[in-house]
């Protein structure tokens, strides 16, 4: 009996160190250095593994032309068939996405799904001719070599990038684009079980019938950095590094607002880095926030508030470059719109605050007691001695003697000497008061 319990444990092991294993992804939106280096930990974890192939889930409107190429160098040279798998029902493979699913070994498309629209835009103004033409034909030479390795249709793909067409997953399918359509991830592992892939060691069988699927999710890092490298994101993180430290210069010592502004700052940048920074859109934004300082510091009659909303919008246009390859990489305009009536009015209100504080009556120094009231402590003949504030003070009477009690107001002082006059009659002196 021993003996057959152990037999049996030990062909249960067999199998399931034999089990076959798929690694699954899902990118689900733009393409960027963080989706890039996620693909590439899939690529490897699956060859580390020795999965029978990785699948990625796609969906997405476009992205960087580098994080594209990058992602595509990993696609052909991976040592284990790398799926791509337009899902779900829905989904778009656009602009950088073309290019990704078909540098695949095996493209999928979910129903209901559509590819296409991968020629190259302008993202905040026109390019000229020249620079249009260039950025196109290189695009077009980038996809024609794609689709020439996975032996895709080489028309359509640079169709697709010379004239934005867009076609539907059974369109996809007729013209060559991709390989199969399937309504769930567990039928697209039955259609393509046994099919040959050729890999840079040789050629693999799939064996996906039965394998079982191990789901691979971004990291807390990855998840970060594919948050702030959406351009929206990281220019709202600038804007608010920025107010961060503005806050922290008007109020020293407030320690929050400039450690959070810092940590925006620098989460910025990061980002900015990765994405195609116009160095002239950066400096106007700079400007802008030096001339709202300025309009604080500055009696301008508005006009360096107005010079500074003008340097903002026109420095959050230019701050992405205009030539950048793929469509998605963009500002937002209600986003600069708001940022930019956002920016203004916090300045109009810090203005005003400090315009009504030069006009307030002053509340502190020699200034700061006009006008306020107090009682006699001896009798103004017209000197005595008065309290204020709890503070004794020589005092002058205004008009005629005072007696003690009288309650009294300042009406000026010289040489720490109050000149007071009565406001109403004799008051009782309160408990613990003392004359000099």
């Amino acid at each position: 009996m021993k003996r057959l319990h152990l037999l049996i444990v030990l062909c249960l092991a067999f199998l399931f160190a034999n089990a076959q294993k798929v690694i699954s992804i899902k990118v689900d939106g733009s393409i960027n250095p963080a989706s890039a280096s996620f693909i590439k930990n899939g690529i490897d974890k699956a060859a580390a593994e020795k999965a029978e192939c990785l699948i990625i889930h796609l969906n997405t409107p476009g992205g960087l032309l580098k994080s594209t190429r990058v992602i595509v160098s990993d696609i052909l040279g991976s040592p284990i068939p790398v799926i791509v798998y337009v899902s779900p029902s829905g989904a778009h493979a656009g602009s950088a996405g073309v290019f990704i699913t078909m540098a695949a070994h095996i493209a999928a498309m979910a129903p209901g799904t559509n590819i296409g629209a991968a020629h190259p835009v302008n993202m905040q103004g026109g390019m000229d001719s020249t620079m249009a033409n260039k950025t196109t034909n290189d695009a077009a030479a980038f996809i024609r070599s794609i689709a020439e390795k996975r032996n895709r249709n080489l028309d359509w793909a640079e169709e697709a990038v010379r004239n934005s067409v867009s076609i539907t997953e059974a369109e996809a399918v007729s013209k060559r684009v991709v390989d199969l359509v399937a309504p769930s991830e567990e039928a697209l592992l039955d259609s393509i079980n046994g099919k040959s892939i050729s890999l840079p060691s040789g050629t693999k069988t799939l064996q996906t019938g039965k394998a079982t699927t191990e789901v691979l999710e971004m990291s807390f890092v990855e998840r970060l950095l594919d948050m702030i490298s959406d351009p929206n994101v990281a220019y709202i993180l600038m804007m608010l590094g920025f107010y961060g430290l503005l806050f922290e210069l008007y109020s020293p010592g407030a320690v929050a607002p400039g450690v959070i502004g810092g940590i925006c700052l620098i989460l910025a940048f990061y980002s900015i880095h990765t994405l195609p920074l116009n160095y002239a859109g950066l400096a106007l934004i700079i400007f802008a926030i030096l001339l709202f300082v300025l309009e604080v510091k500055i009696v301008s009659h508005g006009i360096l508030g107005i010079g500074g909303v003008i340097s903002l919008a026109l420095g959050s246009m230019m701050l992405i470059k205009t030539d950048s390859a793929l469509e998605f990489i963009r500002i937002s305009v209600g986003v600069i719109i708001s940022a930019t009536v956002l920016t203004a009015l916090f300045f109009l209100f810090l203005v005003y605050m400090v315009v009504k504080g030069q006009k307030a009556k002053p509340i502190t120094g020699m200034e700061g007691i006009i006008g306020e009231t107090g009682e006699v402590l001896r009798d103004l003949v017209p000197s005595g001695t008065v309290r204020v504030h709890g503070e004794i003070w020589k005092a002058n009477a205004l008009t005629g003697n005072l007696q003690k009690g009288q309650r009294i107001i300042v009406k000026g002082i010289d040489n720490l000497t109050l000149t007071v006059e009565q406001i109403g009659d004799k008051a009782e002196l309160s408990t613990g008061s003392h004359e000099m």
